[in-house]
This record gives structure tokens, C-alpha cells and sequence, in this order.
């Protein structure tokens, strides 16, 4: 054993030594486990620790003053039982809450780095209110077998992302999954996803945080919860409570287990990342962690010590301070390092590039850090460019050639000219082609749009065209929550109550339009979980405190909606079989461009307010180098119309693979041949999408 690995010192009965002062968090050595905790600001520091589960401590450990180094202290404490024990910190210093201080030796705070974390083994499951330390620093084992796994290295333009929540994916009954609600359960569908076709899932938050924030009776029998999670209480541990074996602090390997699975399967798997703000709330909320570490220094604060609030949830984290910037780093790296993880997206990404004031930064240290960091190299890194203090960077995000961006005008644009409104066919086109009036593509490449039409905060793509208003009642805020710029449409039949033949097949068409222009777009689709076999959450476009079956996926759904899920792999297969949809075509066939634009003559694109037909043909080489077309048609209009395709070379011609207007038929089970001497009637509210064959 290494000599500076024995102890030195004893305290009561624990014999100590100093520690790895550039370990942060809790480590297991040989021997004992290293204990390290920054604070500037802090007096003194206590370790204190509990046998699991009990609430008060069996040992309260000081760190004597040669165990300090700057602002951090670290001690080895010798033959823990440390599968068995939990651990906090009690930090003693001024307080002055103008000067943002807050330092209170009566609080144990939980470890900032704790890998993994207690308290919340159990989803819904009451806690003891009176347990004064709710949530429970863990010592995490390493002895995972990942059996070469690494994070795969699917390159970006073969991206199409599937978001997802853990619980709600399967918690639901009809998810015929044995443990329902979790990363296990998640396991089980991964044939499902992968018959789809979907190469990256994205999920809503798993870093541990409390289901419990904020809940309150729905006046119906029923709780309303913290159910999206966008409200971090750790950054380094995955939620118990999404765990079959969370109860014995096994989330971890569980988690792990996930990873490895789905890279067997080829799909990456993406994190949606929350770092605008912590679950600490503003100066009413509690004390976890941050809080009572150093205040001043982990919050953006006002000059009178109180917490700005550009998150809308109470504080904003400092994140260019270059200590909050190293743990945003840390926490990003040991993700990506020790549980495989893909790529991150990050919530309201705009507040990542505020100064300590709040002031946007031309430069935000941040944002170039995890850009050009060596091991979140090939990690991908998407922004949802806007915060709630009204920082709105869609196609402006600080993005050094690696970000990607959420893209709300593609959404927009796309939501309105779907429903038929007027002046929006040469908006639609652009956002098809790539959206490079708002992304240079010289500069942000070819994947820096993430296209998307749904997504966890709004209406799923069957309400979108099921309802004209959002019906947030079960909320419990009086129908005020949620936002009103939907841009949605009901088909003329307000929600599904006695719903008639026409309306269904109507709204079933919009869908399939919807997915097909995502589907056809260049840059990186995304697709809301469910709206591939037409989830409903009953008209609730903000959903984020419903456990139950408003926000459960029905898969009853699947079978009762095969067509839809017929159409969207189809679509996904189309795709994935034609590399200039994800401009990785190898040249163009002679004479063409990658890109044209055409109404309803070929290589006339009419840009006029009333036009609602739009033409997009895609040129490149196929695998084999041969030349390859892909022809979307999209008729927004209320009335069919007819429609010339561009001529091809002469050894090619045009074949349709899927017809929106075709309801259950709409996928061709052997592509239909084109007369390119006739026109082509694109139905009302229809989208056709052909493609090039040889002639016989």
C-alpha cells in the first residue's frame, strides 16, 4: 500500500489522514474513502455521517485545519462501511444576505458531487417531512462491466432523435413492460425503437431531483407532482426513483445497463440537461447544497442579495463564474465518461451565457469551454437558445462551429402553414432546405437546426390538430399556465368527444403531413415519444405536473392508429436511405443542384402570400454513387392541386413511396410509377414524397 494512503491522525474513534484535495466529491481508496468540499467563503467544515436511512448521525467529524488547502478541504476517514452509510457537510461562516452570505451551521448540506444520492429511493413515495436532511449524499462503486462499450460515433447528420420521459414512457399499463416506469422498462422497448428506426433518444431530466417540489392535491383524489424534473437537486447522480433497484442504490449500474443497451442497438442516447437553475429555489426555498456552500458565488444575485430569476423557477446558477463553470464541466465529462452518454441538451441554454450580472456575454466561457473540451469532443451539444428573462438567440447562440440549436421558427413557421395560413410558403421552404437564412451553413455546418414540430413543452402532434385552445384545467393555475401561441388547429372538432368519421381521417392526414416535412427537412429531426401512433394528453400543453395518464403514453394507441406508425417509419426509412437528406450525398447527379425549390410548375417556385405549394427536390449520389432524386410535395391549400415534377436524366424516373391523401393506404406497398407527361394531384391538405428508379 502507498505510504500517503495510511492515516496520520485519529479522531474519537475514526482514524484520518488529509485527502486528494483535486478529488472532488467522495472517493473510494484503499483503505477508506477520500471526502473533498470546496467553500471560500467557509469558517470551518464538519463531515458528518449517517448508517443509511437513520436520521441522525453517528459521527460528526471536523476537519482540522491542516486538512485545508486554499478554499477546499479533504480528509481520508480509514474502514468505513461504505456501502452502508450516507454523508453531508455542515459549513460554518458569516451571514449577510445583502452580501449574499448565507452560511447556516445547523443545515447539512448534501455533496454537490455526490454520484449518487438518497432520500428519494422511491418514486411517490411520501418522505419523512421531519427528517431535517431530506436528501443523502451516497459513496458511488465503480464496478460496472461495460464490455467495450463506448460512446458511439454516429456522426450528427444521421441523427433522429426521439424525446422521451423515463416514467411516462411505459409507466402506463398498456406498456405490457414488467418494471414499469424505469430505466429497466425502458430496456424492454428498445426493439421498438429500433424498428422504428430512430438512431438517439432524448431524455427528459434523470439527474436526481424531487418528484415532491411543489406538489399539492388535485381536488380530485389525486396528486400533482414535480413529474418533468426540471429542477436539479444533483448534477452527478442519476434519479433513484427511475430505477427498479433504486430502493438499494443500485440506479447507477441500472442506468448504465440502459446506455449499453441502446448502444448495442445503434441508438445514441442524449441527456436533457438543466444547468439555468437548481432546485434551491429563491430566498424562501431550501437548503441543499449550493446555498450553504457559497451562495454568492453559485447564484446570479441582485445588489440587495436576492436571486434573479431568469430561469423563471426561483434562482439562476452562475454559470460563468469559473468555479460553477468547472463543476458544469465536470459534471458534463463525467457523464459522457462513466456512463457513455452521447450528447446533452441543455435547457434554456441562453442563461448559459450570462455574466454574474445577468448581462448576455459576446464570449461566454462556458459555451467555448464545452465546445472545444477534448472529451466532450464528439459529444452532442444542443441549446434550446432562449431563457425566461427573454433572451431569444434562435440562430445567434454562441456556438463555435459545435453547437446545435432547438429550432422555434422551424416549429412556428412549419405549425402555421399546416393549419393554412397565408405568407409563409417561402418561410416553409427555407426551413425544409436547411433554414440557412438563419444558420450560415459555413459556419454552423450542417446539423446545427434541430427541426422539430412537437416536443415535451406544448401540445403533442394529435392535439396539435385536435384542439384550438389548451385545455390546462387539470393544472390546477385556473387554465393561466401554458403557452398561446400554439398554432394549432382542430379540424373543425374541438377535442375527441363524439368525433366524426371525417374528422378523424383529417386530422390523421395532418399528422402524416407534419411528419413527412420533418421527416423531409435537412438538419436533425426530432420526434416527440407517442406521436408516431397519435398520443393524446387531452388538450394539456403544459402537462409538467401530471402523473397519470395525461401524460402516460397509452399503447393501445399503437394499435389503434397502425397507419400512423406505418407512415412514420416509412418516412424515417425514406431517410435514412437517401444520403442527400442528410447532406452527406458524395456530388450531385450533372446539371442538378442539391437543393431546388418548385411550385406547381417545376423550377417555378411562386413566393406570392397566397401560394400554399411548395415542391422541394433533393439531388445526390446514392451508396453506390449512382444518381439519386427525393421529391416532397406539400399542398396546404384546402383544394387539390395539380402539380409537374422536375424532368430526371433520362435512364430515371419518378416513383411516389408515400401519398398523405391516401389515409390508411398511405404508404405504398410497392412505389407507384409517375407519368411524367401528366400532372399529379396533390389532394387537399396533402404531402406526396417520391422518389428516382431506374427505367425498365
Amino acid at each position: 500500500m502507498r505510504i500517503d494512503l495510511h492515516p496520520t491522525d485519529t479522531y474519537g474513534d475514526f482514524k484520518i489522514r488529509p485527502g486528494l484535495f483535486l478529488s472532488n466529491g467522495s472517493q473510494i481508496v484503499p483503505g477508506g474513502v477520500n471526502f473533498t468540499i470546496y467553500s471560500s467563503g467557509a469558517k470551518s467544515c464538519e463531515l458528518i455521517l449517517f448508517h443509511s436511512h437513520e436520521k441522525e448521525p453517528f459521527a460528526v467529524i471536523p476537519f482540522p485545519e491542516s486538512y485545508r488547502i486554499g478554499s477546499v478541504f479533504s480528509m481520508i476517514v480509514f474502514d468505513l462501511d461504505y456501502e452502508n452509510i450516507e454523508y453531508g457537510f455542515r459549513i460554518d461562516g458569516e451571514y449577510n444576505f445583502e452580501h449574499g452570505n448565507t452560511f447556516d451551521k445547523s443545515k447539512t448540506l448534501l455533496d454537490p458531487y455526490a454520484k449518487i444520492i438518497s432520500g428519494r429511493d422511491i418514486w411517490g413515495k411520501e418522505p419523512d417531512w421531519t427528517n431535517k436532511f431530506q436528501y443523502r449524499s451516497k459513496i458511488a462503486l465503480d464496478d460496472f462491466d461495460w464490455e467495450g462499450d463506448m460512446p458511439l460515433k454516429t456522426p450528427h447528420n444521421e441523427l433522429i432523435i426521439y424525446e422521451a420521459h423515463v416514467r411516462g414512457f411505459t409507466k402506463d399499463e398498456s406498456s405490457g413492460v414488467k418494471f414499469k416506469g424505469t430505466f429497466a422498462g425502458l430496456i424492454e422497448k428498445i426493439p421498438y425503437l429500433k424498428d422504428l428506426g430512430i438512431t438517439a433518444i432524448e431524455l427528459l431530466p434523470i439527474f436526481e431531483f424531487d418528484e415532491f417540489e411543489g406538489a399539492r392535491d388535485d381536488g380530485n383524489g389525486g396528486k400533482l407532482m414535480n413529474y418533468w424534473g426540471y429542477s436539479t437537486v444533483g448534477f452527478f447522480a442519476p434519479k433513484a426513483g427511475y430505477a427498479a433497484s433504486g430502493r438499494f442504490s443500485m440506479q447507477a449500474d441500472e442506468f448504465k445497463n440502459l446506455v449499453k443497451e441502446l448502444h448495442q442497438n445503434g441508438i445514441k442516447v442524449i441527456l436533457d440537461v438543466v444547468f439555468n437553475h437548481t432546485a434551491e429555489g429563491n430566498e424562501n426555498g431550501p437548503y441543499i447544497s449550493f446555498k450553504g456552500l457559497d451562495n454568492n458565488m453559485y447564484y446570479i444575485l441582485t445588489p440587495e442579495g436576492y436571486y434573479y430569476n431568469f430561469s423563471g423557477c426561483g434562482n439562476t446558477l452562475n454559470c460563468n463564474n469559473p468555479i460553477v463553470r468547472n463543476l458544469i464541466l465536470d459534471c458534463l465529462r463525467y457523464w459522457v465518461g462513466m456512463y457513455h452518454v452521447d450528447g446533452f441538451r441543455f435547457d434554456l441554454a441562453a442563461i448559459l451565457g450570462r455574466d454574474s450580472f445577468g448581462a448576455p456575454m459576446a464570449n461566454p466561457p462556458l459555451l467555448e469551454s464545452l465546445a472545444f473540451d477534448p472529451i466532450l469532443k464528439n459529444a452532442v451539444l444542443i441549446a434550446e437558445a432562449w431563457d425566461a428573462g427573454g433572451l431569444y438567440q434562435v440562430g445567434n447562440f454562441p456556438a463555435y462551429g459545435r453547437w446545435a440549436e432547438w429550432n422555434g421558427k422551424y416549429r412556428d413557421d412549419v405549425r402555421r402553414f399546416l393549419k393554412g395560413e397565408s405568407g409563409l410558403a417561402g418561410a416553409v421552404a427555407s426551413r425544409i432546405t436547411g433554414s440557412e437564412d438563419i444558420y450560415d451553413r459555413y459556419w454552423r455546418g450542417d446539423c446545427a437546426s434541430v427541426n422539430f414540430i412537437t416536443c415535451h413543452d406544448g401540445f403533442t402532434l394529435y392535439d396539435l390538430f385536435a384542439y384550438n385552445d389548451k385545455h390546462n384545467e387539470a393544472n390546477g393555475w385556473g387554465g393561466s399556465d401554458g403557452g398561446n401561441d400554439n398554432h394549432s388547429w382542430n379540424c373543425g372538432w374541438e377535442g375527441d368527444i363524439d368525433l366524426p368519421a371525417d374528422i378523424n381521417f383529417l386530422r390523421h392526414k395532418m399528422i402524416k403531413n407534419a411528419a413527412a416535412i420533418l421527416l423531409m427537412s435537412l438538419g436533425i429531426p426530432m420526434i416527440l415519444s407517442g406521436d408516431e401512433f397519435g398520443n393524446t394528453q387531452y388538450g394539456n400543453n403544459n402537462p409538467y405536473c401530471q402523473d397519470n395518464k395525461i401524460s402516460w403514453l397509452d399503447w393501445n394507441d399503437l394499435q389503434k392508429n397502425q397507419d400512423l406508425f406505418k407512415f412514420f417509419k416509412k418516412v424515417i426509412a425514406i431517410r435514412k436511405n437517401h444520403p442527400v437528406l442528410m447532406r452527406m450525398s458524395q456530388g450531385t447527379p450533372f446539371g442538378y443542384p442539391m437543393i431546388s425549390v418548385h411550385g406547381t410548375n417545376a423550377w417555378q417556385f411562386d413566393g406570392s402570400p397566397e401560394n400554399r405549394v411548395i415542391g422541394v427536390m433533393f439531388a445526390g449520389k446514392n451508396s453506390s454513387g449512382t444518381d439519386d432524386f427525393v421529391y416532397i410535395g406539400i399542398n396546404a391549400h384546402w383544394e387539390s392541386h395539380g402539380v409537374w415534377l422536375p424532368a430526371l436524366p433520362q435512364n430515371l424516373s419518378w416513383q411516389v413511396e408515400v401519398n398523405s391523401d391516401l389515409g390508411e393506404n398511405a404508404v405504398y406497398d410497392e412505389p407507384a410509377a409517375i407519368n411524367s407527361a401528366e400532372q399529379f394531384i396533390i389532394g387537399a391538405r396533402s404531402v406526396i414524397i417520391c422518389t428516382s428508379t431506374n427505367l425498365k
